[in-house]
């Protein structure tokens, strides 16, 4: 009896997905635990693995098609023997696939023999200084051949006028190129655009000398990297100086639920990862009771899982406040738009040596404009302004972090 390849459990909130990609056909042959296929969610996307080895026997769904949990997406005959399976496929050698370009290519050329041999020889020359369509003639001979009569009663100012729209139409096409978005790219547009609509979104900014924080890592980076396998970035300063920052202005940690205000006593932050598919939001959670060096592990495995797909659904699950580095790809200065339902998230930026006043001298610093956007039905400029000022304070003393003070 075929076993069935079903849709598995997407998440809380989750009930539909979309076949985002098949790996296999119809007849392959799999193993147990093979990835047999994509599915995109409004969150992530996953790979669903065959439960069974044998031979795909049937694919119920394609690519595109939405699918709601347990869904039967096809079945898998247990009884073929995988091994045999796989040896039975034909591997086409590059001898083979230049023989079938070869035939594609002469069979081509044979439809295009036979379609001018629809035309007279009187009015081949016609057709080719005018341009014109065969497909808006239609030809009085029951033989299906074009001769000069058929083109008689054609008007030639409609013929000039529709050659010159295709012509125009088709240089059009040829520059530009039409694929669906992904549910992914879908529910981050929708979901950008309802910030917007229901939230009252203001950004205020301020520059923090990177200075000491540079010094800092680069004294330690080394040692860091040899002692916990991976690479001491700035990201972990970060998180821990917006933790002390949101328990001095909890309001930046809050959300609106109705008519009530709720106020967070945890802090998960979410680090913003760019992937090919798109902007997706990893989860620290508990980061307050997390070290320097627990925090920078976790962003490094969430970043991996992110850029290799293999996030679920509860490493992206309650965030209370989201970090952006747009500066990784170059920009100055942005304004980040709320992941709701959250009211704050920072904006980081590049790092670049400006001239600035220290003790009544200039001299050149590493310098990075923070952007806090936030929601300002509940967080009001006072609160935006203390928040960005004990942040620039934690960064630029980053014994104060090391401290927890």
């Amino acid at each position: 009896m075929p076993t069935d390849i079903k849709v598995p459990s997407l998440g809380e909130s989750v009930v539909e997905a979309t076949v985002a990609k098949w790996y296999k056909k119809s007849g392959d042959s799999v193993v147990t635990d093979e990835p047999l296929l994509e599915l995109e969610t409004d969150k992530v996307t996953l790979e669903v693995p065959s439960p069974v080895t044998g031979k795909i026997e049937k694919i119920s769904f394609k690519e595109g098609d939405t699918v709601t949990v347990g869904a039967v997406l096809g079945s898998i005959d247990e009884t073929a023997a995988s091994t045999q399976n796989i040896q039975s496929q034909k591997i086409e050698t590059p001898q083979e696939l230049k023989k079938q370009e070869e035939v594609s290519v002469v069979i081509e050329k044979d439809s295009e023999i036979k379609k001018e041999k629809k035309l007279s020889p009187s009015t081949r020359k016609i057709v080719a200084e005018k341009n014109i369509d065969l497909e808006t003639i239609t030809p009085h001979r029951n033989d299906g051949r074009i001769t000069k009569k058929d083109f008689l009663n054609i008007d030639q100012s409609d013929i000039e006028v529709n050659t010159s729209k295709k012509e125009d139409r088709t240089d059009i096409l040829d520059k530009e190129e039409r694929i669906p978005m992904s549910r992914l790219r879908q529910t981050i547009a929708k979901r950008l655009k309802d910030a917007q609509n229901n939230a009252a979104i203001l950004t205020t900014f301020n520059e923090v000398d990177m200075y000491d924080l540079i010094k800092t890592r680069n004294e330690h980076k080394e040692s860091f990297e040899k002692k916990y396998g991976v690479k001491l970035g700035f990201m972990s300063f970060f998180v821990k100086a917006c933790i002390t920052a949101l328990k001095d202005v909890p309001d930046v940690n809050a959300e609106i639920e109705n008519n009530e205000v709720v106020y967070k006593n945890y802090y998960n932050i979410g680090v913003a990862v760019g992937t090919d598919q798109g902007l997706v939001v990893p989860v620290v959670k508990d980061a307050d009771k997390k070290t320097l060096i627990e925090i920078e592990k976790e962003i490094f495995e969430l970043g991996e899982k992110a850029r290799s797909r293999k996030l679920n659904i509860s490493d992206m699950q309650g965030g209370t406040f989201t970090i952006s580095n747009g500066g990784v790809y170059g920009s100055l200065m942005s304004t980040p738009i709320l992941n709701p339902p959250q009211s704050g998230v920072l904006g980081m930026h590049k790092i670049e040596e400006r001239p600035i006043a220290v003790d009544g001298k200039v001299v050149i610093r590493p310098m990075m404009y923070l952007a806090l956007s936030y929601d300002h039905r509940l967080v009001d400029g006072k609160g935006a302004v203390t928040f960005l000022v004990r942040v620039k304070e934690s960064l630029e003393d980053p014994s104060r972090i090391l401290l927890g003070v």
